[in-house]
């Protein structure tokens, strides 16, 4: 593992904090490929039911860095280039894969691929000093970078998702509030410990369901109304046969509160 990015498990959540505060936390091809590797290494991981990421510093990520990503990529050749964007899309593919719901705890600098992180994500919590961009116009580049013509349509609305995308505009905390991309603004001292309960809160519910409603949340974007409902019904049949629905049951009739295990 790299010094730029810390990992701790507690109460089984784990921590992600990109850890280079000094510039904002940006992403470099070391940083992508490792973050991409520790997402997908999660799918076996019976220590972990959930995953708080954030940055160090008072920021979250600043996105790719200008010198070690930008300059290099301006002297690769075209395959190199296809090389790397499929990399960067990988990692929000083993995000998306990742069975465990992702609460992303924002503050500061919300950047480009950093923005991307946080889209990725499952939950946002967000600070009224936090500042979202997408930047890629601002390089000569497109929005259409690591699924955000998919993704944040959803999140926004394509209206705003195409504000965002066509100017790079950035927006402040309570505005990202207001059009959806956050879930909650807190207070910056109390950030990263509102995550963290949401995070053990859902490690705490059955594991096994929340990894169900993650996969269709993510696969029913592109389905049918009547394949969708048909999908769930699959799905809900099979979980009502998993011990996790028996324990909740006796626990309503013995009044007390369930103990899930995930199976």
């Amino acid at each position: 593992m790299s010094t730029r990015v810390r990992y701790e498990i507690a109460d089984r959540v784990a921590t992600v904090t990109l850890d280079r505060p000094e510039r904002k936390n940006p992403l470099t091809f070391e940083v992508y490929a490792e973050l991409r590797d520790w997402f997908r290494e999660r799918r076996d991981d019976a220590r972990v039911r959930a995953v708080v990421l954030t940055g160090a510093g008072g920021n979250f990520c600043s996105g790719g860095d200008v010198h070690d990503i930008i300059g290099p990529l301006t002297q690769r050749s075209e395959g190199e280039l296809l090389e790397f964007t499929q990399m960067t899309g990988d990692l929000v593919k083993a995000m998306r894969d990742c069975p465990q719901p992702i609460v992303a705890a924002v503050d500061g600098v919300c950047a480009g691929a950093g923005a991307i992180l946080a889209m990725a994500s499952d939950l946002r919590y967000g600070t009224a000093r936090a500042s979202v961009a997408f930047l890629f116009v601002r390089v000569g580049l497109a929005g259409c970078d690591m699924g955000a013509c998919a993704l944040l349509p959803r999140l926004v609305g394509l209206g705003r998702a195409s504000e965002l995308l066509y100017t790079g505009r950035a927006i402040g905390g309570e505005t990202a509030l207001n059009w959806g991309f956050f879930n909650e603004i807190c207070e910056p001292d109390v950030l990263l410990q509102r995550a963290g309960a949401v995070a053990v809160s859902i490690a705490n519910g059955p594991s096994a369901a929340h990894a169900v409603t993650k996969r269709m949340l993510t696969h029913e974007l592109a389905m049918p109304l009547e394949e969708a409902i048909d999908a769930e019904a699959h799905e809900q049949a099979l979980l009502m046969r998993g011990k996790d629905f028996r324990r909740a049951y006796d626990a309503f009739v013995e009044k007390r509160v369930p103990a899930f295990e995930g199976d």
